[in-house]
């Protein structure tokens, strides 16, 4: 694989277009726009205020650019650079901001959620939608963009509404299904009388629904019967002689007294980067577990995050008592298939959209990827000791974007070797 130069960023935003042709960052109060494959630049757009907040279009002509402090949004045009939207949500302030579908309908959530307003690049109209619930993911579409279901909080009680599409949503510690026409398809709830859903997310061949709870289990619905199949636990010692247990190991290489001269040591810290490998651990294995406070809210325990392969064969999640964990399971034969511990905590994990390949980031140097035939580390050959925070796939699989606290850094697959 090979790696680009480092680019500068703003607050990790930074993201490729839908079609996958441009690659948008935010330096700032500028909007940077390059070209993926030369990363040339093609548009630089300047906005009032700094940067919150950037999202493109769902076909990728324009470019939302949030500034939550003063309550406004741009909108910039690809296509038309001399064009571009202004809105002013004025003193009711602005939460957060995000494009509908079609892409030519912005949804703002003003401040303590006192309302959503859309707004219409086409015809100007506006319109107001009440008591939207203060939650995580309130608001959802269907995948066609047809539809879409919003939380809302009225009369002390969590109601659903439906304005343009049928989805299920959250509500406290259970998960609702709904059909088209309004009925109540099912209702499942795990548990009663204590902390319940924590993360919930479909496959995408829409077969499974994976329910991820605070007891550190993950519940499978099928969309059938809507009943549970089977259940995954996270138990701190692993028996299961099955499941590969990979276990990245670090050292740091031995240095020389000629490396130490003051020319190396000023050119970067390369010299000093600690490298690491991945070792195959027999069972049983005991996996490190951070006891949560019970005192604090929101205690960091549970399944926070639930991920499926695009080919829905694999399933990776993570316990959050569990931090440096990631465990991958195989949903054909409803198993453990494989356990990466790493040394620090895992921030951020992303399946390759084409392939059967899970890249993580744990805030360091490297950069982690597994698939079926094993799993690898990878140090970024980048000065300075850029520390991946985060990243994303592009959308043809034959990229990653690795984003630091201030610098982006493009990492490119050999995708010609690994079809040999």
């Amino acid at each position: 694989m090979n790696f680009s130069e480092v680019f500068k960023q703003s607050n990790q935003l930074c993201k490729v277009s839908p079609d996958g042709k441009y690659l948008a960052t935010c330096v700032q109060y500028r909007l940077v726009v390059r070209d993926v494959s030369t990363l040339q630049i093609l548009q630089l757009y300047t906005c009032l205020d700094q940067i919150s907040h950037m999202d493109w279009s769902s076909d990728s002509l324009f470019i939302l650019c949030a500034m939550y402090k003063r309550g406004l949004v741009q909108v910039w045009s690809l296509e038309q650079p001399d064009w571009h939207c202004k809105i002013d949500e004025g003193s009711i302030g602005l939460l957060s901001s995000r494009w509908s579908p079609d892409g030519r309908h912005i949804l703002n959530t003003t401040e303590f959620h006192l309302r959503v307003t859309v707004w219409s690049l086409c015809t100007k109209a506006v319109s107001y939608i009440k008591y939207p619930k203060a939650c995580q993911k309130g608001i959802d579409f269907s995948r066609d963009g047809s539809y879409m279901a919003l939380a809302e909080r009225r009369d002390c009680k969590d109601y659903v509404s439906v304005f343009v599409c049928d989805d299920w949503h959250l509500l406290r510690y259970k998960v609702l299904l709904y059909s088209l026409d309004g009925r109540l398809l099912s209702t499942y709830s795990a548990y009663v009388w204590s902390l319940g859903v924590k993360s919930v997310t479909w496959s995408p061949s829409s077969q499974f629904l994976a329910i991820g709870s605070y007891d550190e289990k993950v519940r499978i619905l099928n969309h059938i019967t809507w009943k549970k199949i089977t259940q995954f636990e996270h138990p701190a010692n692993i028996n299961n002689a099955k499941a590969v247990v990979y276990k990245e190991v670090e050292r740091r290489p031995a240095v020389g007294s000629d490396d130490l001269s003051l020319h190396n040591i000023t050119i970067g810290t390369s010299l000093f980067n600690t490298q690491s490998k991945y070792e195959i651990c027999p069972p049983p294995v005991q996996i490190p577990v951070i006891k949560p406070d019970p005192d604090r809210a929101n205690p960091k325990i549970g399944v926070s995050t639930l991920a499926f392969s695009s080919d829905s064969r694999y399933l990776a999640t993570k316990n959050d008592n569990m931090s440096s964990v990631v465990w991958v399971w195989d949903m054909q034969t409803m198993s453990l298939e494989a356990v990466l511990e790493q040394t620090s905590a895992v921030r951020c994990f992303q399946w390759d959209p084409r392939r059967p390949r899970l890249a993580l980031c744990t805030g360091n140097t490297k950069l982690y990827l597994w698939s079926p035939a094993g799993c690898v580390s990878v140090q970024v050959p980048t000065e300075g000791g850029f520390q991946v925070q985060s990243l994303n796939w592009h959308c043809s699989g034959d990229t990653l974007i690795l984003l630091g606290k201030e610098q982006l850094c493009l990492c490119y697959m050999d995708t010609d070797q690994e079809d040999k």
